[in-house]
């Protein structure tokens, strides 16, 4: 039997993957985290087979804390989750340690056999990242691969200028003419993005590999 945890900021995520893998034969779901900095306390206590880890998660990223589990936990295997499937994260998440990389509309087939790849050894790539990857390689855009990093939509960049300029949430709001919410989202998105836990970071990396015209 694979023992496996899941770390999501979503419930909702949680009872859905718990109620789909409890209902195989191979794997159970011995505990669920709402965060990162839970996963980590809960390690202490104990080490699963197999941990899913959402990508976007306030306070410590899925990245971040894939790189520390696998330096504090080397054999423990990991499957990144996340609803975004650019071919820049996707290395970013593996360059960081993932054993696989799934996409948030997998099947329950495809998440078993995931899980079971992974235990088993190997890497676990779908088919759709897979050919995300080749068509970026294939791609060969010179101007994005001095840069580590996802690309930014036109408005995350527009949004992270203003951040850069110090501007606040509302003010961006009002420039732009999009909610709150939709600038809180972009700038959660932008951070995950940068593999950053802050604003201060996205301001760093931002500046440092040019990654908006100043």
């Amino acid at each position: 039997m694979i023992n496996v945890v899941i770390t999501d900021d979503h419930q909702l995520v949680l009872e859905g993957l718990t109620l789909l893998l409890d209902g195989t034969k191979e794997i159970t779901v011995h505990k669920c985290y709402r965060s990162a900095h839970l996963l980590l306390e809960g390690l202490k206590e104990h080490v699963p087979d197999v941990v899913l880890m959402d990508i976007n998660m306030p306070e410590m990223n899925g990245i971040e804390a894939c790189r520390v589990v696998k330096k504090e936990y080397p054999t423990l295997k990991v499957i990144a989750l996340s609803m975004i499937s650019e071919s820049n994260l996707i290395k970013l998440m593996l360059k960081n340690g993932a054993d696989g990389y799934l996409h948030k509309n997998a099947g329950r087939d495809e998440i078993v056999e995931a899980i079971c790849d992974v235990h088993a050894g190997k890497k676990y790539l779908s088919q759709e990242i897979s050919d995300i990857l080749i068509g970026q390689d294939l791609k060969d855009d010179h101007k994005i691969s001095n840069s580590p990093f996802p690309k930014l939509s036109r408005r995350e960049e527009q949004i992270l200028e203003l951040i850069i300029d110090e501007k606040t949430t509302q003010e961006i709001s009002e420039q732009l003419f999009i909610s709150f919410g939709t600038v809180e989202t972009h700038r959660r998105n932008i951070m995950i993005k940068l593999g950053v836990k802050n604003t201060a970071g996205m301001v760093r990396i931002a500046l440092e590999y040019g990654l908006v015209k100043r």
